[in-house]
């Protein structure tokens, strides 16, 4: 069986440890954990993971936040891999830091890349992850505070927060969403 793991991000070394870039980071995190490189490849960053015969693309789009759609789109096609197979990673301003949150279907939340992803599949019934930056910012400041670095305290949470991403996603892929959703929400 074959799964599209998309981690949310924007490419580029300015954005790398801001809280935008989750989705990105938690593959980075599985990819050192497993030994894994990421190779340049058409609308992003690829890596294969192979677990319990089952093979994991993992995507890191380098299509921008607001274009990811195009990346996963291509890919899914590319490697025809069916549409429930895909787990997008991404940040989300209404959950407090390092709260997962695995869906099997819902609306964008007006995150630029899951909107990018509606708008080309024309679908919102795919899995999604979504791992809570919090929302500590002033009215207007959302751009900056979600384009910022990670504070002290929530990078020194983060390696933990990490590994059950981690966990999560490779559930994912072996005992299904629902088993994954009742093991890992709200944990």
């Amino acid at each position: 069986m074959k799964y599209l793991i998309t981690g949310l991000g924007n490419p580029g070394t300015e954005y790398q440890n801001t809280r935008h870039n989750i989705g990105f980071k938690i593959l980075d995190h599985l990819a050192s954990q497993e030994s894994l490189q990421f190779e340049a490849a058409k609308h992003g960053s690829i890596a294969l993971f192979k677990f319990k015969a089952r093979t994991l693309l993992l995507l890191k789009p380098n299509t921008f936040m607001n274009l990811s759609g195009k990346a996963v789109q291509y890919w899914l096609q590319q490697e025809k891999i069916p549409f429930e197979n895909q787990l997008v990673l991404t940040d989300d301003l209404a959950l407090p830091f390092g709260t997962l949150r695995l869906r099997g279907k819902g609306s964008d939340g007006g995150h630029n890349g899951l909107k990018s992803i509606h708008e080309v599949t024309s679908r919102t019934d795919y899995p999604r992850l979504r791992f809570g930056i919090g929302a500590e910012f002033g009215k207007g400041h959302q751009v900056n505070y979600v384009l910022s670095p990670w504070s002290s305290a929530e990078d020194k949470q983060l390696p933990e927060r990490l590994d059950k991403c981690v966990e999560l996603v490779k559930s994912f892929a072996t005992i299904g969403i629902s088993h994954a959703m009742a093991a890992f929400n709200n944990k």
